[in-house]
């Protein structure tokens, strides 16, 4: 429980408070209790969904890559945006 309030706390200084979602371990709950946060359990055909949503936008963003690969020191992306 104390590391997952350590994570969460650090997230919550870089991005500010917004509500926890979580895959039901156990130590969430009490971590966002602790920091006065809202949290919700996703399900497993949300779990299910959202995982093939992240693996659509990595397949994606691996082609991309592989079209448009950057092998410039301090690159601008100009070429991305070309």
């Amino acid at each position: 429980m104390f590391v997952a309030e350590r994570f969460i706390s650090g997230l919550v200084k870089i991005h500010g408070i917004h509500p926890v979602s979580t895959d039901g371990g156990t130590w969430y709950p009490m971590a966002c209790r602790f920091l006065n946060l809202d949290h919700h359990i996703h399900s497993s055909l949300e779990k299910s969904l959202i995982e093939r949503k992240m693996q659509y936008i990595k397949d994606r963003t691996e082609s991309f890559d592989d079209y448009f690969p950057c092998r410039l020191k301090n690159c601008k992306l100009k070429h991305v945006r070309n």
